[in-house]
């Protein structure tokens, strides 16, 4: 409510001075600091991926709707194994909360659904299995669906023809492929799954309504651009690898008030090199893990950038640059606002710094060389539309005003009809104060202040103060004056003269605020007519993002550039580091690596307990890795042939579940996965593999897996294989040849302690012999520990007297640190 009008006092006989008060509306309540509202921009619900898929004649047709960006991925139609490993791996990547499709499908994808359903142990959770009637996933029907949708990323002034032709280039309707006899035929059965999972996923999210359930039935979901995804020249690498590897480890906050927002990054790969400055470029980082490539183009381009960033000249630019990436905010949540008009005063700050981040990043990209693809890009891609943008929200919006008001404000000069408004709505208090004066004068001697107020909706009224003798509502009645309510002792009343206010002036405070929202709706709509070019800057602005956090951790962990080899089947790495390891010892020991051509394709290593075989494994894999997203390596050199796959059996999955033993998940689960699917260029690490069971069959299962790849010849894997199992070597369970090497960990003694040097030895190939450390228990330690036992044996432990902290302390303490 407001109060604009004030009178000077009179004072009647027999009472006080009168006067009429002055009241002006209360400010609304200052938002929170910048940094505060940025932060509420980037806070949204967890996301929600929604998936639909179609299987026929051997091809996937994959689309997936993601809540956070609002866009539609889909995978051009791809060939699947009858098993649909493909279709596996799509879904341990996103985790869709639901997987829609056809109620018409062949005997594989049902099984693999009820597969899928049936996993109660999957996490984070099982999606919901959604059939569609089949008639929902019609070609015709599906294209439709498609050409008619409501996309805010297409202008409204494109007419029919030129957003099929628009969509055409986006979304392949037709595809000519060359078939075996080298003629062009049209074969419309291959786009067939992927225009009819599009069509399918329309259905589903405009019948589930997703992201709109509370609007008007008249909003539609909104969907901000359709991207493609493919899933070409990716290394193979299942869960159990990447929770073994530690390159994603995921903890519970340890904050109370964020346990419910989810888990936080523990200490793992991910977390030591993840040093994005904006969301979406860790959003990114995060798919690279998922996604290691074999795709060499792909992976130099990235190795470019980042040893660009690591030339001692450029690091003021490399800084410069992630100051910028850290104001790219949440940008499709803000045109989501805007598709859905829910816009806040905060995006409109936050997208003002964002596009203007962008145009310095354009401007520093043009400095750079470029014979770097990355800067090119961003030089020539972050187009006009960028300043055209900021230009219109600088030049109408008014932030201070805004953020006073907690609403939408305009600049002066925007609109003449608002600013003559808005100045009669800031002249009204001194001309409200002359009418509640005259007011006043016409009142009865006993009341003694009076004011003209403005309500928003209702209009201006004359309020008066109560007066004790109106005790019933007809005392409330006075001639000339319609009473309209009373509110804390103050009795409201239209006046002819507040009525011809109303006649006179209206509801300016609605009209300017009415006015002021078409303005900001034209304003959306300008921007959403450019959504394009901002999707793209997240694109362009996340992967530098990406590739600068790379080169941040590269130059503080001493990385070195990965060569790759394709043509060389092996890895050749020079004095290579734990890159988790080595920020945890105090001390690290490097190792080399070669493994292929005329160093073996089998290496079995032996040592002591604690000598750090397992961490060698890890490291292996951990560069190897590194490598395939196109990450510096922590090693002096590293070179990486073909790799199409990484396969691990270090830790035991346990569950209960599964109902399985330990042995048997070793079995089932990770060393069969890796039997048969390993190939000549896949690399296996294998770490103590048969200790589940007992000696004997535990030895004899590892020397049949081994002896099973052996008997490959040279198409065998290249394995790593730590074990205990000595006898693997003395016996000669192996068959002798070029393809195996023995190794074992450095160790020496000093008196009765076994010093590890955390190295690994090639003792076959320099002639000596693998001898296992032997006499660690002498003589004086075998009667010690038979000294015990008498001792023990000899105690009355119905003895009341007997105190066994006494005995524990004067005599098992002292035996145990001798024998140790």
């Amino acid at each position: 409510m407001a109060s604009l009008g004030t009178t000077p006092g009179r004072t009647p006989q027999g009472s006080g001075p009168r006067e009429a008060s002055v009241r002006f509306p209360s400010p609304a309540a200052v938002p929170a600091p910048r940094e505060a509202e940025e932060e509420e921009v980037e806070e949204e619900e967890l996301a929600e991926i929604h998936l639909c898929v179609l299987w026929n004649s051997g091809y996937l047709g994959i689309a997936y709707y993601d809540t956070s960006d609002s866009t539609i991925h889909f995978m051009p139609d791809a060939p699947d194994h009858e098993s649909l490993k493909l279709l596996q791996r799509v879904l341990d990547e996103i985790n869709p909360q639901s997987v829609v499709t056809s109620a018409k499908q062949d005997e594989n994808m049902t099984r693999f659904l009820g597969k899928l359903a049936s996993q109660e142990h999957r996490e984070p959770k099982r999606p919901e299995i959604i059939f569609l009637p089949s008639v929902d996933f019609g070609l015709e029907i599906s294209k439709q669906r498609l050409l008619s949708g409501n996309y805010s990323f297409i202008p409204d002034s494109m007419t029919a023809t030129e957003k099929i032709l628009f969509l055409s280039s986006i979304i392949p309707f037709d595809c000519l492929l060359t078939s075996p006899g080298d003629r062009f035929t049209l074969t419309p059965l291959l786009i067939l799954s992927q225009v009819r999972a599009l069509g399918g996923l329309l259905k589903f999210l405009g019948r589930r309504r997703i992201g709109v359930e509370l609007e008007d039935y008249n909003v539609s979901v909104p969907i901000l651009g359709f991207k493609k995804f493919v899933l070409t020249h990716l290394v193979n690498i299942d869960q159990d690898t990447y929770s073994v590897l530690q390159i994603f480890k995921s903890e519970s906050h340890p904050s109370v008030y964020k346990v419910a927002s989810g888990l936080k990054e523990g200490l793992s790969l991910f977390g030591i090199l993840n040093r994005c400055r904006c969301k979406w470029g860790e959003k990114l980082l995060r798919l690279w893990f998922t996604r290691p490539t074999h795709d060499l183009g792909e992976l130099n381009s990235r190795l470019d950038v980042i040893q660009f960033f690591l030339l001692p000249q450029n690091l003021d630019m490399a800084q410069m640059l992630h100051r910028l990436l850290g104001h790219i905010k949440n940008v499709p949540l803000i045109l989501k606002r805007m598709k859905l008009s829910h816009t806040k005063v905060s995006d409109w700050q936050v997208l003002y710094k964002t596009v203007y981040s962008a145009l310095g990043l354009r401007d520093a990209c043009r400095s750079l060389p470029k014979s770097i693809q990355l800067f090119r890009d961003i030089a020539q891609e972050f187009s006009d539309d960028l300043h055209h943008i900021a230009s219109l929200i600088g030049k109408v919006v008014d932030f201070e005003g805004s953020l006073a008001e907690n609403r939408f404000t305009v600049l002066p000069n925007i609109d003449p009809e608002i600013d003559d408004k808005k100045r009669r709505l800031m002249g009204l208090p001194n001309f409200l104060t002359e009418i509640a004066r005259k007011e006043l004068e016409n009142l009865d001697s006993r009341i003694p202040s009076c004011s003209v107020i403005y309500i928003p909706l209702i209009g201006f009224l004359l309020c008066i103060p109560r007066l004790s003798s109106m005790v019933e509502a007809s005392d409330f009645e006075i001639d000339g004056l319609d009473f309209m309510f009373l509110s804390e002792e103050k009795l409201h009343y239209r006046s002819a003269r507040t009525k011809e206010l109303d006649a006179l002036l209206g509801d300016l405070h609605c009209e300017i605020r009415d006015q002021e929202t078409l303005l900001m709706y034209q304003l959306q709509c300008q921007v959403l007519a450019r959504a394009a070019v901002l999707t793209r800057v997240l694109d362009l602005a996340s992967r530098l993002d990406v590739l600068l956090a790379l080169a941040s951790a590269a130059r503080d962990y001493g990385y070195s550039r990965p060569r790759y080899s394709p043509q060389v089947l092996g890895v050749r790495i020079q004095n290579g580091r734990h890159p988790l390891m080595e920020l945890c010892a105090r001390t690290f020991v490097p190792n080399s690596t070669e493994c292929g051509g005329d160093k073996g394709r089998v290496k079995v290593i032996t040592g002591p307990n604690s000598s750090g075989k397992s961490i060698y494994l890890k490291q292996v894999g951990l560069i190897v890795f590194m490598a395939l997203v196109g990450s510096f390596v922590p090693a002096e050199e590293a070179e990486i042939g073909a790799v199409d796959a990484i396969f691990t059996r270090i830790h035991s999955c346990e569950s209960i579940s599964l109902g399985l033993s330990t042995f048997m998940i070793d079995l089932n689960q990770q060393v069969a996965k890796a039997v048969n699917n390993a190939t000549a260029q896949s690399l296996v690490l294998i770490d103590e593999f048969g200790k589940g069971t007992n000696t004997v069959d535990g030895l004899a299962l590892l020397a049949a897996v081994l002896r099973h790849w052996l008997a490959l010849g040279r198409t065998c894997p290249h394995i790593f294989v730590a074990t205990n199992f000595l006898s693997l070597v003395q016996l000669q369970l192996l068959p002798q040849g070029p393809l195996v090497q023995y190794l074992t960990m450095e160790t020496c003694e000093d008196g009765n302690d076994l010093v590890f040097f955390y190295q690994v030895s090639d003792l076959i190939r320099s002639g000596k012999p693998i001898k296992p450390v032997k006499d660690l228990l002498k003589k004086n330690q075998m009667e010690n520990c038979q000294t015990l036992v008498d001792k023990f044996m000899k105690l009355d432990l119905e003895d009341p007297n007997l105190d066994l902290n006494v005995f524990m302390n004067q005599e098992v303490l002292p035996a145990a640190t001798s024998i140790l």
